[in-house]
């Protein structure tokens, strides 16, 4: 690191750099143990542990059967947290989700009102295939996706902590699915996106799973470990190349301020304040996951599809000539970094 980057490094500098050295030993070792269950998706399981360090929530997006409730339940185990899964349907409430307030009665007979909890009174909430329900149902995770908390009847319920929403959502030209809000969207701090596996990948999960015994992951983090690891993340240094790269990006691929007038016209909306905040975090993530105390442009360019994708929209006229916003992008990150 350089002076500046150790200027802006904690007053507590030498736990710090030990508390590095021991997470890093240990998050090498969180990787190998869900690549041995989750198996030709190692991009994705380091995408994923850049999400929860960073103490965000993440969109998994891919074709049925490629393993993505395999992975968040894989990376439960290992990383130590309490999960539970909630199948998305068209008919489900919102209620269904954040808990409802029932009759009760007392020893006296006296009755009153008592809140059950539903199921997103967890560490790590699996909200499979969350396309497929309502708008209205998939807005009943976003006061706790922001706040951590959740208000019913004039009463906030906090949530436990650490608390991460891990979603799964099928190709939206599938028959039965929404599209989600934007302002959910915004919610999420990567989209990571699930492809088929290589060919040596899929031969070892075919012997893998359909054998007498399949794998299993073992516990080697905790709660209480992780939340210290989502600090550290907060405390690394960002050099002053790496912020100004993170601003110009999003800057650039808004219609108001784009690099290059032309571009205006594409865009229908640009990322806002929140995509630079989770370019961020997720690249300090990112840092710590790969040994390093502070990020460097590299991890800009490295995260910038997975943070930013889904946060922007094209116009009508840049989608019927066949642009993507993947491509476009890819070209920003090539001009600005």
């Amino acid at each position: 690191m350089s002076q500046n980057d150790l200027s802006s490094f904690s007053a507590e500098t030498p736990a710090d750099l030990a508390l590095a050295e021991r997470l890093t030993a240990q998050l090498g070792s969180v990787q190998s143990a869900i690549g041995q269950v989750v198996l030709g998706q190692r991009d994705v399981i380091n995408r994923l542990l850049v999400t929860i360090l960073s103490g965000g929530h993440a969109l998994l997006i891919g074709a049925p059967g490629l393993g993505k409730t395999l992975l968040v339940s894989t990376a439960a185990q290992v990383l130590g947290l309490d999960t539970r899964r909630v199948q998305f349907t068209p008919d489900l409430m919102p209620s269904d989700i954040t808990g409802s307030d029932i009759l009760d009665e007392d020893e006296n007979g006296r009755r009153f009102f008592r809140f059950v909890k539903g199921p997103i009174f967890t560490q790590l909430l699996l909200a499979d295939e969350i396309n497929r329900a309502s708008p209205r149902t998939q807005s009943a995770l976003l006061q706790a996706m922001q706040e951590y908390e959740v208000a019913q009847a004039g009463t906030n319920h906090k949530l436990p902590r650490p608390f991460h929403v891990l979603a799964t959502q099928n190709p939206i030209e599938q028959e039965g699915t929404y599209p989600l809000p934007e302002a959910q969207l915004d919610r999420f701090m990567l989209r990571i996106a699930l492809t088929f596996p290589e060919r040596e990948a899929e031969r070892e999960m075919l012997l893998q799973t359909t054998g007498v015994q399949a794998a299993e992951a073992p516990t080697l983090l905790s709660p209480r470990r992780l939340i210290e690891a989502q600090g550290l993340v907060r405390r690394l240094p960002v050099g002053d190349k790496v912020l100004e790269g993170i601003l110009s990006l999003v800057r650039g691929l808004r219609p108001e301020t784009a690099y290059k007038p032309e571009l205006a016209s594409s865009l229908l909306y640009g990322p806002g304040p929140r995509a630079a905040q989770a370019l961020m975090l997720s690249c300090r993530a990112q840092a710590l996951l790969d040994g390093r105390l502070t990020p460097s442009l590299d991890d800009v360019a490295d995260l910038a599809e997975s943070v930013l994708a889904h946060r922007m929209a094209l116009s009508f006229s840049a989608r019927a000539s066949g642009l993507q916003v993947e491509e476009l992008i890819a070209k920003a990150v090539e001009a600005l970094l």
